[in-house]
């Protein structure tokens, strides 16, 4: 049976904009205030989904979630009409009002956490939507989230679906940006690397090692097949608030810098004993810096595995521009080793909230069987992608302020927008607007 790997791009949704929300996401703090570009957002979103279509491989996408969330603002005591909760939020409790309107969702890689059936005792693929406890403007995406991921993937007999895990921050789970998948073939049984992390000086952990556990518990997976590693404190205190910003697994390759793990000649022999095959590429920090690397996202890059074998990087293109970055990079295509190509794209508007290309994708292994049975309405190809970009072209503002969001108008134009989306989609009322 033939598998392929789908990435699961969020689309990013009408409200994008920079309100600095994210502790510890030093770009998030560092934009905070500034106009964003919606329309600009979605469409470099949609360019990098054909850039990864382009080079001949699966592309899917997750859509953007229902913003300003009403029912969230409903249950903190603001009442009256959508325009009046709108206005009493803004005036009493505006960064309230801002977590509300957060198009965070964008970032897929949080979506979940998932396990392909060749790794599963059921042989189903499992979904576990995350929970992202830690900042409250995220944790009002897992009920949507997993709602979203049961409606794409909606065959009992092929997928199972956990919902996010209880407990708040005791389980805080950030899903896929802090778990990783090793495997000779995707089609092959894999080794599934969790990375959690421990309060740094300066910035909490979000990822608890007992989140990784529960999830790892309840996609069946071997014991023998999973590994669980500590994040480097030294990462997490420079701005590695996931472990996705300091490195990426895919295939037969692990690629990451040399400060990602708190303990890396342990963490390398227990991987290495799971995991035999696997070829990991450091990058020294007497080469790429910490705040290189951060600052850069060189490791927020897309590793893709080609149909011909070979890998791909896709980068952002601010680690073209960053010199020390560029030139391991060059290097890096140099040697013997799988990766042999790389890209760079513009997706700036995601950048500058703190978001890389590995942040905007969820990684989806199925096989052709599987595929079939997903919803095709959120499978790409080159017409639905056009009918995508001609939707953003069509609904988005290119210019979104702080003070925005206190005008009603831009709620109204975001609830237009979504649905003229589930209208495309064929969704029904799926938002918690349209009930």
């Amino acid at each position: 049976m033939s598998y392929h790997e789908y990435n699961f791009d969020g689309l990013i949704g009408p409200t994008h904009n920079y309100a600095g929300l994210s502790f510890g996401n030093l770009a998030s703090a560092t934009n905070a205030g500034a106009v964003s570009n919606p329309k600009e957002a979605a469409l470099q979103g949609l360019g990098k989904m054909r850039a990864v279509m382009a080079m001949g491989l699966k592309q899917g996408f997750l859509p953007p979630q229902d913003r300003p969330h009403l029912k969230t603002l409903r249950a903190l005591g603001f009442a009256g009409s959508d325009a009046q909760v709108i206005e009493r939020a803004g005036k009493q409790e505006p960064q309230l009002l801002a977590n509300c309107y957060a198009a965070s969702c964008m970032w897929t890689a949080n979506a979940g956490t998932v396990a392909p059936s060749p790794d599963t005792q059921d042989g189903k693929v499992h979904f576990t939507g995350a929970n992202l406890a830690a900042n409250f403007h995220r944790s009002i995406e897992a009920e949507t989230t997993a709602r979203t991921l049961a409606h794409i993937f909606n065959d009992d007999g092929a997928f199972m679906h956990h919902p996010p895990l209880p407990g708040a921050m005791h389980f805080g789970d950030e899903g896929a940006a802090n778990h990783g998948r090793l495997c000779e073939a995707h089609g092959d049984k894999g080794v599934h690397l969790f990375v959690y992390g421990e309060d740094g000086k300066k910035f909490p952990a979000r990822q608890k090692k007992r989140a990784s556990e529960a999830v790892a518990r309840n996609h069946l997976l071997d014991p023998a097949q999973t590994v669980f590693v500590q994040q480097s404190k030294a990462a997490l205190d420079a701005g590695a608030f996931h472990n996705d910003v300091m490195g990426v697994a895919n295939g037969t390759v692990l690629f990451l810098h040399e400060h990602s793990f708190a303990d890396p000649k342990a963490a390398y022999a227990t991987i290495r004993q799971a995991a035999p095959f696997v070829e990991v590429i450091e990058a020294p920090a007497d080469k790429v810096s910490l705040e290189d690397c951060i600052k850069s996202y060189l490791f927020n890059s897309q590793l893709l595995t080609l149909p011909g074998g070979e890998m791909a990087l896709l980068l952002p293109q601010e680690a073209e521009t960053n010199a020390a970055v560029k030139a391991f990079v060059d290097d890096t295509l140099s040697k013997n080793n799988p990766i042999n190509r790389v890209i760079y794209k513009n997706v700036r508007e995601s950048m500058r909230n703190g978001g890389g290309p590995a942040c905007l994708r969820l990684r989806v292994v199925l096989s052709e069987a599987e595929a079939a049975t997903a919803n095709q309405h959120f499978i790409l190809d080159e017409e639905k992608i056009t009918k995508l970009e001609g939707w953003v072209s069509a609904h988005y503002r290119d210019r979104l302020a702080p003070d925005d969001l206190l005008d009603p108008d831009l709620m109204e134009e975001s609830f237009a927008a979504m649905q003229a989306l589930t209208d495309l989609l064929g969704m029904g009322a799926f938002y918690d607007f349209q009930r």
